[in-house]
């Protein structure tokens, strides 16, 4: 038995039959772009996670842990939601932009995050 690539066929010899077959191709046609579409946007949202929702006393449980590490410059780690996924980020504050409601971080990399004060749902110190 041997198999012999042409074109877009494969050719398959058993005894004194030829078998003309189009290999994984055949399948292929089953999967219409916009269902591959949908299965994938259904496999990424199937993962995520609700945003939590946080009160007034946590708010000012932030401030203080913030207004803290910007006198001290203390390292904290942040909780940070970010469409449907919770990130942690740790680093010292760099900046805090009033206008734009949003903290400057530098994490141990000395890389700038943006982190939205909206989307931040937990602050901490971090202690190595």
């Amino acid at each position: 038995m041997f198999v012999i690539l042409a074109k877009d066929f494969f050719v398959e010899k058993r005894g004194d039959k030829m078998i003309r077959d189009r290999g994984n191709k055949k399948w292929v046609s089953l999967m219409l772009p916009e269902h591959v579409k949908m299965l994938r946007e259904y496999d990424a949202s199937y993962n995520k996670i609700p945003k939590p929702s946080l009160d007034e006393q946590k708010y000012e449980q932030f401030n203080e842990i913030v207004s803290e590490a910007m006198e001290m410059n203390n390292i904290l780690e942040f909780s940070y939601y970010f469409q449907g996924d919770i990130r942690q980020y740790i680093g010292n504050i760099h900046y805090f932009d009033v206008l734009k409601q949003d903290l400057r971080i530098i994490d141990q990399r000395a890389e700038k995050h943006f982190l939205k004060l909206e989307n931040i749902i937990g602050i901490s110190d971090y202690n190595e």
